[in-house]
């Protein structure tokens, strides 16, 4: 049963790829990012809310109004990582704007570790952690590096990257309130719902026309499903195989579904050989990856 869990640890890593891809083809569709990032995360808390009435879990939405403030504000991660997909992916590579989001996860986990920021146990740094802190920035830049001198494209993979260990820290303090992961997700989905669609009235974004939609692939879809199968996974996961674990497996599978969406390039994406320097790149973020975590 163990290595079922680190299977399913290493998939959901993979669909957080697919999520990225799949959403390129909404965002076609749909005429803008923020209004691809609205129906993405519309319909994920739809098929929470759904779910959640199915396990019987969704009357903990209940004890929403006694929880503190800031355990509700994870959600707002989400419109930030899926809006970045959609810019870097098609500008970047899959690879290289994954790398930029693994790159970012790592140092945000490693600072929550070290600083022992919002309620994460406190850990000492190790030679190991550094090694592997070094690894990372190498990797990235050995991939990023040619594609991209805009700073700003960079700056904000890393960001929208490390967005998701601080969510992560606060669904976790949340799930603590609530005792219901589904809910959690979904609470967490709703804020991320609202959130974007501030933005996309605030920008005065046109509504996506059903014409365009109905023509969309349907694998266009698949981010909504991705992006809650995630949330969820990570909650179950982490109790089970430990947090560590189950950041290396999502970041490895991560990682690699996007070498193979780039060499082969899948869904629709521009074909991307994975070239020596490439895998030397890949290698050391994964590397880099697993000393952080296990260091």
């Amino acid at each position: 049963m163990y290595f079922v869990f680190l299977a399913s640890a290493l998939l959901v890593g993979c669909l957080l790829a697919v999520q990225a891809s799949a959403n390129l083809q909404l965002t076609k569709a749909a005429g803008s990012p923020y209004g691809a990032s609205a129906l993405q995360l519309g319909l994920a808390a739809v098929l929470l809310a759904v779910l959640a009435a199915a396990t019987g879990t969704i009357g903990a939405l209940a004890l929403v109004p006694d929880v503190e403030p800031w355990h509700l504000v994870g959600g707002l991660a989400s419109p930030l990582y899926i809006t970045s997909g959609i810019l870097l992916f098609p500008r970047l590579g899959a690879l290289a704007a994954v790398g930029l989001f693994v790159t970012g996860q790592m140092f945000a986990s490693l600072a929550l570790d070290l600083f022992g920021l919002l309620g994460v146990p406190r850990q000492p740094l190790s030679a190991a952690v550094v090694v592997g802190a070094a690894a990372v920035l190498a990797g990235i830049t050995v991939i990023a590096r040619p594609k991209t001198k805009n700073v700003g494209w960079i700056a904000l993979g890393i960001v929208a990257g490390a967005v998701l260990p601080v969510q992560g820290a606060i669904n976790a303090r949340l799930r603590a309130d609530l005792h219901a992961p589904i809910t959690v997700a979904l609470v967490s989905f709703a804020v991320a719902t609202l959130a974007i669609s501030v933005v996309v009235l605030f920008n005065r974004t046109p509504a996506p026309k059903p014409g365009p939609l109905k023509d969309m692939p349907w694998w266009g879809w698949l981010g909504a499903g991705c992006a809650a199968a995630y949330v969820i996974a990570t909650f179950l996961l982490i109790p089970e195989i430990g947090a560590a674990t189950t950041v290396v497996l999502t970041v490895t599978g991560q990682q690699l579904a996007s070498a193979v969406i780039d060499h082969c390039g899948l869904f629709r994406m521009p074909v991307r050989p994975l070239t020596s320097v490439r895998v030397t790149g890949l290698s050391l973020l994964v590397a880099g990856s697993l000393l952080i975590q296990f260091g």
